[in-house]
């Protein structure tokens, strides 16, 4: 990672002389992009000593476990929110200093100054989940590997935890640079030569725009759970369809288990469970921006960019700090007999899987909501400037499509959800009859399909169709 910010230095300079010239300009733009690579290389330090297993943050998360999990969770999160503090002053300080040298053209050299070294920042991201699965290879292949094989993959995914929470951090703090400058574009393209923040319009649409972050935030982490819920059922079906599937030495006949069926819900929920979170990213410019003017859209995306960016630093820290503590209890840091099958290892397992979602899915996804938002209201920001100029009164002349796009939106959005509950509820209904008892492990009904014992050989009948 250094050697390819020393590489870029001399780039960054030999660039800026190619397009400035002589001009006076070419040691401003140097200057940005020297600024923000130097930023960017700070969050990711800052970001690898949260979450690396050998820093005091993560042994304390460890720690916690033998208090259970529920102060694992609290010392997980408070380690994540703590983490904000360092990446928002070195975007404070960026932003300030750039502006002072170049004004927003140099805010946004900055932003892009801090993925020069993307092709190091993807390799590092992709490391984690390539050692992860060879671990899990590892684990399943039993004893046609060396013992120790297990132990070093842990290793190798402690580290690649480490490296994916640097790279998004990289990415976050790029987001935020690239909103800034966006935003002041917006302004510049809408005609709001003045935004006051004494406003109560643009109040409003700062309120607005922080409340997004968390309602998109919390839609993708209820969309991973509703997706693991309906799995854990299928899995216990099929456990209950043949009991001998637990023995992970047993290979029954072909199509048991059945993989295809849990790879097709983790796959139809990725894409089906998106819906929402995306018509919120893309239509939220829109209904704003229309119902209630374009100053309110400016507060908007302020809010926005100022809660997605500590929401998002929070769940990709905590994750991945969550993931690495479980990691250091498997590796024996807490000491013997505090290791993998003890109440210490279950607690940090259950801070793990809170952190998967965090640092996987909303974290990351944030990213993409706070540049999509700022992108789509710069493509409408002609069309607020022509029907209301210097950002209108409310209600302005383009209340009505506002309310339109609103209510065409809403219908549709509570369609989809209340046929995607339901069928969530139909399966998690037949599922369990397949089991042969219900969520709370009463007994049977009558229609249940019955649980095949336990047999000598194995069977070589299908898994009953659910």
């Amino acid at each position: 990672m250094y050697f390819s910010s020393i590489v870029f230095i001399g780039l960054a300079a030999l660039v800026a002389w190619m397009i400035m010239g002589n001009s006076g300009q070419e040691w401003q733009c140097f200057g940005s992009a020297i600024i923000g690579l130097f930023g960017g290389n700070v969050i990711g330090a800052w970001t690898e000593y949260c979450t690396s297993y050998s820093e005091q943050p993560v042994k304390s998360i460890a720690k916690k476990s033998t208090t259970g999990p529920a102060t694992v969770i609290i010392q997980g999160f408070g380690v994540g929110m703590l983490s904000t503090s360092i990446p928002l002053a070195v975007l404070v300080a960026t932003i300030i200093a750039c502006d002072a040298i170049q004004s927003n053209y140099g805010i946004a050299i900055a932003a892009i100054s801090m993925l020069a070294t993307l092709g190091i920042t993807l390799a590092t991201d992709a490391y984690g989940p390539v050692a992860d699965n060879a671990g899990g290879i590892a684990e399943m292949c039993h004893h046609e590997v060396k013992e120790d094989t297990r132990t070093k993959t842990d290793a190798l995914d402690a580290m690649g935890n480490t490296t994916a929470a640097t790279g998004k951090g990289y990415a976050i703090a790029s987001a935020a640079l690239t909103s800034v400058a966006l935003i002041a574009s917006f302004v510049d393209a809408a005609g709001l030569h003045n935004v006051n923040v004494d406003d109560a319009v643009v109040l409003a649409g700062i309120f607005i725009g922080a409340m997004l972050s968390f309602v998109f935030a919390a839609l993708t982490m209820l969309a991973v759970g509703r997706a693991a819920e309906d799995i854990i059922f299928e899995v216990r079906a099929q456990f209950a369809a043949e009991p001998r599937l637990r023995d992970g030495d047993w290979e029954g006949p072909e199509g048991v288990p059945n993989y295809e069926r849990c790879v097709t819900i983790a796959t139809n929920s990725a894409i089906m469970e998106m819906v929402t979170p995306s018509a919120l990213a893309i239509f939220s410019p829109f209904i704003v921006g229309y119902l209630l003017g374009s100053r309110c859209l400016t507060g908007m995306l302020v809010g926005n960019v100022t809660s997605g960016i500590c929401v998002a630093v929070t769940m990709a820290t905590a994750g991945g700090a969550w993931d690495n503590a479980k990691k250091y209890v498997e590796k024996g840091g807490l000491g013997p007999g505090k290791g993998k099958r003890t109440s210490f290892h279950a607690a940090t397992v259950v801070g793990d899987t809170v952190g998967d979602p965090f640092k996987d899915t909303s974290g990351p996804a944030l990213n993409i909501f706070i540049k999509m938002s700022a992108l789509l209201s710069i493509v409408l920001a002609p069309s607020f400037k022509s029907v209301n100029p210097s950002g209108g009164v409310f209600p302005n002349s383009t209340f009505w499509i506002g309310i339109i796009i609103f209510v065409v939106v809403a219908v549709v959005l509570i369609i989809f959800n209340y046929f995607m509950l339901k069928k969530y509820a139909k399966n998690a209904k037949m599922l369990e009859e397949a089991r042969g008892t219900d969520n709370e492990g009463n007994a049977p009904s009558a229609s249940a399909a019955p649980v095949p014992p336990p047999t000598a050989e194995p069977t070589t009948a299908p898994l009953q169709t659910v």
